[in-house]
């Protein structure tokens, strides 16, 4: 199987955007801080989470994102475990999450984009200002990045089994850990993600 380098790599050559790199990188940390806790191989969590949706870019419109994304990872040897979750956090795929793997990157998904768009609002932009009530706060926020699913967001939780205030606790630390490559941590950016 490539491993995460190659994923990297994949993932830059189809996504330029600087934010969609970040947002992998995001789901990239929560995916592998919640791999020990369902008996999960860290390397293959996190490259799900990586490359969740590196094909967006280029084919941003249902079914084609996920559905060429798999294509071009089978061609390249990626395991169907890491294919059929990557496809499963689609609704619109219609492929049931049963795995703790394709639960835990639905319930991550929607909320790192929203955790860094909370965190793009505090005063210093960083993860370290961000508090599970700030986000909870925002949550009751309709206008607040509006883009982002909330019913998505509860029932990832419920279908991971998981308290909601714990998850966001969990996928706040896993971010904090890659502040300065998600450009979260209140300090000018120097280098690109990686």
């Amino acid at each position: 199987m490539p491993g995460r380098e190659e994923a990297w790599t994949l993932l830059c050559e189809y996504t330029q955007s600087d934010s969609l790199r970040k947002h992998a990188l995001a789901v990239e940390a929560c995916l592998r801080a919640y791999a020990p806790r369902f008996g999960g191989e860290e390397e293959t969590w996190g490259i799900v989470g990586l490359l969740h949706d590196f094909d967006y870019e280029r084919y941003p419109q249902a079914p084609d994102h996920p559905q060429e994304g798999s294509k071009i990872l089978r061609g390249q040897g990626y395991p169907e475990e890491i294919i059929q979750a990557i496809l499963s956090h689609a609704d619109y795929m219609n492929v049931s999450r049963e795995t703790p793997l394709q639960k835990t990157l639905y319930a991550c998904d929607e909320l790192a984009g929203f955790i860094t768009a909370v965190t793009l609002v505090r005063p210093n932009k960083s993860l370290a200002e961000v508090e599970v009530s700030s986000v909870q706060k925002k949550f009751k926020d309709k206008a607040f990045a509006r883009t982002v699913n909330r019913e998505d967001i509860f029932r990832g939780v419920a279908d991971l089994g998981v308290d909601l205030d714990a998850h966001i606790a969990t996928c706040i630390e896993a971010m904090r850990r890659i502040a300065p490559q998600l450009g979260l941590d209140g300090k000018k950016p120097d280098a690109q993600p990686g």
